[in-house]
């Protein structure tokens, strides 16, 4: 429960009008909000959520607004309206205020690419001791993070935070709410340079969480993480990779094992087989990379195994999905160019056993790298022998330029989706990938719905 009064002190607010003393939880959305729960209107580019907030205390027990709407807000009977200059500054005040009384551990993500799947697999080692409270789905920036943290109860033992950034400074303020003790950076890779504008103002951006730290999780075999890390942060560090034995944490006997993978676990003497419900190299790193964290608060081996093992993975990120004897690597949540080359190598691994086919869309936010990136793309997929590529969008059109015969260039991943149920055939092997706005989850519904038409005809036959 939130207390009105750790609310006033948090956020220096005025009580306008009075009612409830304490809350269930917090809201930004007066759509979901439940009865007993304090609504907090956010001011977004296209709305504001001020605009909602009579809706809204319909259902709940009370509203945070900002000075200016406070002579417009009617609160009715029994309803708490508390006045504060800047509501979203007043939202990461209250998270700031839980941090300052939370006496478990805090573990930071930062990274390019596997944040997602890495603060899944800590928090499913975690789980097997504390009770986790970790960010939901993209929740990652200067809004959801914070919004997550005000979720945390009396049970709740760790916390578990994923940190995005699509430009400086990002990483600095959520840090500053949140005060991590454990930071973990997966990678520094080509992500959002558009906003950044090199791969060395990302790599500065996600150091901006080394000030906040008492110790590190770094990917070892990032030589250019690690070059930049070594002249900011002169406290412990732990690295996790493969095959450098260097390394803190490491991996061995890596094989693919169905839709999931096997390989051998060497930390601290140990040597741990884990059976992963997870397949790709990149996700051995997000793997090793959760147990140098888990490792490091005091975790021991067999709960390290256990929650390895226990995790099915993120929708939308990687699956493996089996459909009349087509396989698909179905990875459509977003890309970059280190993702996608992450993600041809897994499909290129399969070729020569099986036809491989590529389904690609637009790697988004790449500024005045978009054409020389998606170029690369052709020459890789046309270097590691994928036998098909289906282009999505403008700037996948480049990567058709450079990957020679069997190349097709669409629209729209509708248009995607009809072009590869015409060439697809039992046996191929299928990857999906694009950046979010692409909307490549489109190209698989249209499979779908072909295959429920054949289905009915057949049956009709």
């Amino acid at each position: 429960m939130l207390k009105l009064k750790d609310i006033l002190d948090a956020t220096g607010g005025t009580l306008v009008s009075g009612g409830a003393d304490q809350f269930k939880g917090i809201s930004i959305d007066s759509r979901t909000i439940k009865e007993g729960e304090l609504f907090i209107p956010i001011k977004g580019e296209r709305f504001d959520g001020h605009d909602f907030v009579e809706a809204g205390l319909k259902t709940c027990a009370g509203a945070l607004v900002c000075r200016q709407w406070t002579g417009r807000i009617n609160s009715g009977d029994g309803k708490t309206i508390i006045r504060v200059d800047d509501t979203l500054q007043a939202l990461q005040a209250i998270a700031r205020f839980i941090r300052k009384g939370f006496r478990g551990p805090v573990v930071a993500i930062v990274g390019s690419n596997g944040k997602t799947t890495t603060k899944e697999l800590i928090s499913s080692i975690l789980g097997t001791r504390f009770k986790v409270l970790k960010t939901e789905g993209n929740l990652n920036n200067h809004i959801g993070m914070p919004l997550c943290m005000t979720r945390a109860d009396e049970e709740t033992g760790a916390m578990v935070l994923e940190m995005g950034t699509n430009r400086p400074g990002d990483v600095d303020l959520l840090c500053r709410i949140a005060s991590p003790d454990i930071g973990v950076v997966t990678n520094i890779g080509f992500e959002h340079l558009e906003g950044f504008g090199s791969l060395e103002a990302v790599r500065d951006a996600e150091l901006e969480i080394l000030p906040y730290l008492g110790k590190v999780v770094l990917n070892g075999d990032d030589d250019f993480l690690i070059g930049g890390v070594s002249l900011k942060f002169k406290g412990p560090i732990v690295t996790f990779g493969i095959g450098n034995e260097e390394n803190d944490v490491t991996a061995s006997d890596i094989e693919a094992a169905g839709a999931g993978s096997r390989f051998v676990l060497h930390f601290s003497g140990s040597a741990v087989a884990v059976e992963s419900k997870l397949s790709g190299r990149f996700n051995i790193y997000n793997s090793l990379a959760a147990c140098a964290a888990a490792h490091t608060l005091g975790i021991g081996s067999d709960k390290i195994k256990e929650g390895l093992e226990a995790f099915g993975g993120v929708r939308m990120r990687f699956e493996i999905r089996k459909v009349r004897g087509v396989t698909y690597l179905y990875d459509v949540y977003n890309a970059n160019p280190s993702s996608m080359k992450a993600s041809i190598e897994e499909l290129a691994g399969m070729a020569g056993i099986t036809r491989t086919i590529a389904v690609l869309g637009d790697m988004l936010e790449l500024g005045e790298y978009g054409v020389s990136a998606h170029r690369e793309i052709g020459e890789i997929l046309s270097s590691l022998g994928v036998a098909q590529l289906i282009a999505v969008g403008p700037l996948m059109k480049e990567a058709v330029s450079r990957f020679g015969r069997n190349a097709i260039a669409t629209e729209s991943p509708e248009e995607a989706g009809a072009e590869l149920a015409k060439l697809v055939r039992e046996g191929d092997v299928v990857l999906i990938k694009g950046s979010r706005g692409m909307k490549m989850e489109k190209v698989m519904e249209v499979i779908e719905k072909g295959m429920e038409k054949n289905a009915v005809a057949e049956g009709r036959k």
